[in-house]
């Protein structure tokens, strides 16, 4: 009368995913009223033509289900590569107090994007200079879309100005490094235990009696790598050694995929999408009032509203520069 169709693949597939679970448990009940159906037809011929409605209403309920199963695990490997959660770092370079204060400036524009975005910020961890700049901070940042808009940020950044300490109105050439890094859901990095160096202090700062006087500050050393990183955002020690591993965690395995990437890019001309840190990929010239980005070549003007925040025009003529290379594609 009507054919019974094979479970398809995707239902074997994810049987026991739970992102999908409660959509695997409606597809099988809709199996069992298909199969009660089926069971009617064949047992009340009169009841086979209404039988045969339902089959086909219920068919068309279980490929509902497969399409949403479909659209779920695209969602999440789509987040697995480009998730909503990110750590961002900016380190003074070459250039002394100079640098620390562009560093902190680097981070207040990215910050102020953030804000305009809706995403979340949070710091994570800074270091002052004498004239209170940043010697180096992280931010952690949340929001759709975060990680895919910043990612590419990662490297040298370079700026061209006349500093307010100089008095002969020469200009000075500074430089800050900035990382940007995916926190993953998952990773495939595995981390030895025995391989991290743990070391606690006070937090100090604001926050409180308690941060300054109990040990919450957390200071994590992975020490194949030499990877360090200090966490000092939460209250409990706890807490901060978790936001360090993760951190940790993450930086593998950017190392893990920047590696990956220079094997596949090799070929490439502009290479955008390398995320080498030590690469030089934009210069800020305030007395000509040019921002430059050396990947791409391509300048822009309106250099204080970029540092107060404008920064989405550079951040997608960045980004379509790199999804024509391939650097999107999976």
């Amino acid at each position: 009368m009507f054919e019974t169709n094979e479970k398809p693949e995707i239902i074997q597939k994810y049987e026991h995913d739970p992102r999908v679970g409660y959509l695997i448990q409606e597809y099988h009940k809709l199996e069992g009223q298909e199969h009660d159906a089926r069971e009617l037809a064949q047992t009340d011929p009169q009841m086979a033509e209404l039988a045969k409605e339902d089959c086909e209403a219920i068919l068309q309920a279980k490929e509902g289900i497969i399409s949403q199963i479909q659209d779920i695990v695209k969602e999440d490997s789509v987040q697995q590569k480009f998730p909503d959660e990110l750590v961002l770092e900016v380190r003074a370079g070459a250039g002394g107090e100079e640098a620390a204060l562009f560093a902190e400036e680097l981070a207040l524009m990215y910050t102020k994007y953030a804000e305009v975005k809706g995403w979340s910020v949070r710091t994570l961890h800074e270091s002052r200079s004498s004239m209170g700049g940043f010697k180096e901070a992280s931010f952690e940042i949340k929001g759709k879309g975060s990680y895919k808009l910043l990612r590419l940020e990662t490297g040298v950044h370079r700026v061209q100005r006349i500093p307010a300490t100089e008095k002969q109105g020469r200009i000075h050439t500074s430089t800050a490094s900035v990382a940007v890094l995916p926190v993953y859901k998952h990773t495939t990095i595995e981390i030895n235990p025995a391989d991290l160096e743990i070391e606690f202090s006070r937090s100090g700062g604001k926050g409180g009696q308690n941060v300054n006087k109990v040990e919450t500050a957390v200071r994590l050393t992975h020490k194949p790598t030499g990877l360090t990183v200090r966490c000092t955002a939460e209250r409990s020690q706890q807490k901060n050694r978790e936001k360090a591993y993760s951190i940790i965690a993450s930086r593998l395995q950017e190392m893990h995929d920047e590696e990956e990437a220079r094997k596949i890019s090799d070929a490439r001309s502009l290479q955008v999408g390398t995320a080498d840190r030590s690469e030089k990929i934009r210069t800020y010239n305030f007395p000509q009032d040019r921002i430059t980005d050396h990947r791409i070549k391509e300048s822009w003007s309106g250099i204080e509203k970029v540092m107060g925040g404008d920064i989405d025009t550079i951040l997608k003529a960045i980004g379509s520069a790199a999804e024509e290379e391939g650097e999107d594609s999976e």
